[in-house]
């Protein structure tokens, strides 16, 4: 049973950071890819950022410069750092994982947390 848990989500001002978690459970081969999605209200889910297995990273370009996607494998967690926050960037935050090795799209993975609430302040 693979389970994805997120964590680190909370308020903060415009031009602040904050530090996501994602600890992924249950998956037989590691490491695995996993991906950082983001829905904000009223909006399609979108990608954000993507650590590979193999250890290649990229993220989206409206959060290049500012996000960085990096993993510990001895805690099989993945985290993304998010700097420079602007309100845009206020959304729900997911991890997911068990992808299909196709694109960066919510269909291509199985598995996802409950996600994490993020909101920036103006």
């Amino acid at each position: 049973q693979v389970q994805v848990a997120e964590s680190g989500g909370g308020l903060v001002q415009a031009g602040g950071s904050l530090r996501l978690s994602c600890a992924a459970s249950g998956q037989t081969a590691k490491p695995y890819t996993i991906s950082w999605f983001r829905q904000a209200s009223g909006k399609a889910r979108e990608f954000v950022a993507v650590m590979y297995s193999g250890g290649r990273q990229y993220s989206a370009e409206s959060v290049k410069g500012r996000f960085t996607i990096s993993r510990d494998n001895t805690k099989n967690s993945v985290y993304l750092q998010m700097n420079s926050l602007k309100p845009e960037d206020t959304a729900v935050y997911y991890c997911a994982t068990g992808w299909n090795g196709l694109g960066q799209s919510t269909r291509n993975y199985v598995y996802w947390g409950q996600g994490t609430q993020v909101t920036v302040s103006s």
